[in-house]
């Protein structure tokens, strides 16, 4: 008889801690604004490596090539809430690079080290067509941070999507890379 006011009262205060997240509430689409969620100690460019390399990059026009960037905390702990922001660029022109529909934000936190990643999927275009971005180079932030970095994009032009003037190219979330 004595266990169940012990049980209801554990019960209890185990609902009250995990209501407490310390959060501040609301879901990270309601914190999002330019491609991620603001965070407290957000990772930002100038205290993390970058390394960009493909990882199959599409040899002729109309295949599908990935390009791989990895983040490495080169600081202290930061986070990356939500999808990087990027842009393709062609001369002077640019353009944003949408979201992988399929993809879903997670919140990563980074210790001193640790490596997460995010991949852009392209489909090549025919070099000079008419159907074709000519991309030469490619500029991202990570969330919560203003500083960009670019570099050059030596993966050839990229296709444009059916009946738009948009690059057929999309910006995955990040994923924990590493062990």
């Amino acid at each position: 008889m004595r266990a169940l006011p012990i049980t209801v009262t554990a019960l209890a205060a185990a609902l009250l801690l995990t209501a407490c997240d310390g959060g501040g509430g609301g879901t990270s689409d309601e914190k999002t604004a330019g491609g991620g969620a603001a965070t407290g100690n957000a990772c930002a460019i100038g205290k993390v490596g970058l390394e960009v390399g493909p990882v199959n990059a599409a040899p002729a026009a109309g295949d599908t090539g990935n390009v791989s960037v990895t983040v490495t905390n080169t600081g202290s702990e930061c986070t990356l809430n939500g999808f990087p922001a990027v842009a393709l660029g062609a001369g002077s022109a640019s353009a944003d690079v949408p979201k992988d529909a399929a993809a879903q934000a997670q919140k990563l936190t980074l210790a001193k080290d640790a490596t997460a990643s995010f991949t852009l999927t392209y489909v090549r275009g025919e070099a000079g067509g008419a159907k074709s971005f000519a991309a030469d180079s490619i500029k991202f932030s990570l969330p919560g941070a203003d500083t960009t970095h670019s570099f050059d994009w030596t993966y050839g032009d990229v296709a444009l999507k059916d009946g738009t003037d948009k690059p057929d190219v999309s910006v995955s979330a990040f994923q924990q890379a590493g062990d």
